[in-house]
């Protein structure tokens, strides 16, 4: 009975899992936010390293097609920067151009983007919930295709011998066919339809969040439709139109195969150019700088966006 009575009387060891857990936890964390950190080290920070001291090298004729910038010549390291690569830029009116051009053009298409895709968002975020999924769908469904087959297709649409010109001409609207291929026009027609969901996800994202109360509220008060969606609405998806127009325009500006395929000669673009200092020209640190630069363009637009971004996720807390 003594030994029974000793025996329940003993309180059980604590567990030690609840300690081991904690000690576990923060490697977890540490190893979960590593992996992108990781990412971003491998496929940007390192590439962009190499480009930057390629930017800073002499073409030459060898493979691959540069100057080292660091030799070992007796005992001594050697470093040479060769700044001219940089001032070719500011001395060509050329590369000038080219990023004025790729700005405006970047800037149209993002105002096209936003024009057509503000609407289509707003009525899918209208839309019965049933049929949300469905329309959206309908958005992302061209996506899912090859990005070249389809500018390939607009090739064929905007022709002079293709559908749109056959069409008019049928109709009679028209009796020669339209130059729209190897213009201005077909890279806006192109840029708009490639990164038109880009920017309707976003807005779609934004609006579908908000309050319906607050129209209602509106409407009670008096106010016009137009006059709700200018004063409410539109204020209130700020976030989802700059996300979305971001999202167009860091990308259009380095655009290569829309220009290339569907532009003409007048059509100049900083990505285009730089297409052919790497493989026309085969000038490497030339296109080096020139990529360094739309980088460091980019820098505000970037910023502008992660802190947007950032502050969508801090009001969904």
């Amino acid at each position: 009975m003594t030994t029974l009575t000793n025996s329940q009387s003993k309180t059980p060891a604590p567990s030690k899992e609840p300690h081991k857990n904690k000690m576990l936890f923060p490697k977890g964390r540490h190893i979960t936010m590593g992996i992108p950190y990781l990412w971003l080290l491998l496929f940007f920070a390192v590439p962009f390293l190499i480009v930057f001291k390629i930017s800073f090298s002499m073409a030459a004729l060898a493979i691959p097609p540069y100057e080292a910038i660091v030799a070992y010549v007796d005992e001594v390291i050697e470093i040479t920067l060769n700044l001219e690569n940089y001032l070719r830029i500011l001395d060509d009116d050329l590369y000038y151009l080219a990023y004025l051009s790729s700005v405006k053009i970047a800037f149209v298409s993002t105002l096209g983007c936003l024009l057509l895709g503000y609407p289509m968002a707003y009525a899918i975020a209208r839309a019965p919930a049933r049929m949300q999924t469905v329309l959206l769908l309908l958005i992302m469904l061209p996506s899912w295709t090859s990005f070249l087959i389809r500018v390939y297709a607009w090739m064929g649409l905007l022709s002079n011998t293709g559908i749109i010109n056959n069409t008019l001409m049928w109709l009679g609207v028209i009796s020669d066919p339209i130059q729209i291929l190897n213009t201005n026009t077909a890279v806006y027609i192109g840029i708009v339809y490639t990164y038109l969901p880009f920017m309707v996800l976003p807005l779609y994202a934004n609006l579908v969040k908000l309050d319906g109360s607050l129209l209602e509220a509106a409407a009670d008060l008096g106010s016009r439709n137009f006059n709700t969606f200018w004063k409410v609405t539109l204020p209130l998806s700020k976030g989802g139109i700059i996300a979305g127009s971001m999202l167009v325009f860091i990308p259009v500006v380095g655009e290569v195969v829309i220009p290339e395929l569907l532009g003409g000669p007048e059509t100049l673009m900083i990505g285009k150019v730089l297409w052919q200092e790497f493989f026309n020209n085969r000038d490497w640190p030339v296109a080096s700088a020139l990529a360094i630069v739309m980088l460091l363009l980019l820098i505000i637009p970037i910023t502008l966006f992660h802190h947007y971004q950032s502050k969508d996720m801090e009001a969904d807390r």
